[in-house]
């Protein structure tokens, strides 16, 4: 199979420039550019298939630039329903650098600034020499721009497309790039760098987009609960990476094995198939986070995200450190309480029950564990010994209610 049989088998193409593009991208030996703007000090889980679409490039042989929007950054790209908050140029500037270390750690991609050469432009050359190629025709037919005519949209706003058309130009220019490849909204932006290209210098430059990975809802994959899941560990752990993919929904887990693992067509077909005979083993979403965390963290964060998983699943807390309870349980949870509390005083302290009688009633149903084992004495004290690692205590009621008691 060719590198793009490979991607359209795995449904990285959408769109694409010229029909020439397949054997460009067979052939290999292209300089390309992927771009981001420095909106965060990392990258997150919804970026993940654009990158990973560059690194398979990478090796099949192309050369892949990573452009991180210094200037482009201080403007902020059209969103389809309101203009992006400004943010000061010391955030800007410390995003940039976690962006540069993370990408250089994980893809190993050779990193490019914006800012270097857009920051000595001035006004009246950028309207004489960039300005006066573009069509206000043009650009109002471009699909992010179109979207926003009703609300309004600045003329800042207005400029990112020449700006990123900029980038293209200046990258074909001085670096040999051919290509720009990004997800499917920036294809508008992608076709007017190609267009400048073109009429600047009469040169034919290329372009691809992927499709917007998403949950059967069509709402973007990896938001959960309306946060971004953080490819940096220290913003968010292995485990909940682990935990989001392994409840990946059947209609879409094969999807995201071809989209975010290397996986070959004969293991994601054998795991396809699996799903369809013995779904409850759950294989093809243990495949996909396994792979995704080892890539992203490495095999010891891997085996550490199944330890707590099954932690979790058997309810046996008892050996896990208080930093490994932490990764698993939200903040929202955790209670500060006294020690050697009786057990009823404490339901109620902690808001598992409203009253006495009905934290009784908890205890004696035996609805009540502490750490992982039921409890059935209403006299029960949780004193020091009953503090993981001196530091929490664990108390589900029911089947899915927890709650974290930490000590004051």
């Amino acid at each position: 199979m060719t590198l793009f049989e490979d991607l359209k088998w795995r449904g990285l193409i959408k769109d694409i420039s010229s029909p020439d593009l397949e054997e460009k991208l067979n052939k290999g030996g292209m300089t390309f550019y992927i771009g981001t703007d420095p909106t965060a000090d990392s990258l997150h889980i919804g970026h993940l298939s654009s990158f990973l679409i560059s690194k398979r490039l990478k090796d099949a042989g192309h050369h892949p630039l990573l452009l991180v929007g210094g200037a482009t950054g201080r403007i902020g790209d059209p969103r389809p329903t309101e203009e992006r908050a400004m943010k000061s140029i010391e955030e800007i500037n410390k995003n940039i650098e976690g962006l540069t270390k993370q990408v250089k750690d994980l893809f190993g991609f050779e990193i490019v600034n914006n800012y270097d050469w857009s920051k000595d432009i001035n006004f009246i050359d950028f309207l004489r020499d960039y300005g006066k190629f573009f069509n206000i025709n043009y650009m109002l037919d471009k699909d992010i721009i179109r979207r926003r005519l009703d609300t309004g949209i600045t003329y800042t706003e207005f400029s990112y497309m020449i700006m990123q058309a900029m980038d293209f130009l200046y990258l074909y220019q001085n670096r040999d790039c051919v290509m720009q490849v990004a997800g499917s909204d920036q294809w508008g932006n992608i076709t007017a760098g190609i267009d400048l290209i073109k009429k600047k210098l009469g040169k034919e430059a290329y372009g691809f987009t992927m499709p917007l990975v998403t949950t059967k809802d069509g709402v973007k994959f990896g938001k959960s609960e309306g946060n971004a899941l953080w490819l940096d560990k220290n913003k968010t752990s292995p485990y909940k990476i682990y935990q989001y993919l392994l409840n990946s929904e059947d209609e879409k887990v094969i999807d995201y094995l071809k989209v975010f693992t290397f996986l070959s067509r004969e293991e994601i077909e054998k795991l396809e198939e699996s799903l369809k005979k013995e779904p409850h083993l759950r294989l093809a979403q243990k495949a996909l986070a396994k792979e995704v965390v080892i890539f992203l963290h490495g095999e010891e964060e891997y085996e550490k995200a199944v330890r707590l998983t099954e932690a979790l699943f058997s309810n046996d807390f008892g050996n896990l450190k208080a930093s490994e309870i932490e990764e698993i349980f939200s903040k929202d949870l955790v209670r500060d309480i006294d020690s050697a509390l009786n057990l009823v005083d404490l339901l109620i302290n902690m808001n598992i029950a409203s009253s006495k009688r009905e934290a009784r009633e908890f205890v004696n149903g035996n609805a009540i564990s502490v750490n992982g084992n039921k409890v059935n004495d209403v006299d029960l004290v949780i004193d020091d010994k009953y503090f993981i690692d001196n530091k929490y205590v664990i108390i589900k009621r029911g089947k899915k209610n927890y709650y974290i008691g930490r000590k004051k």
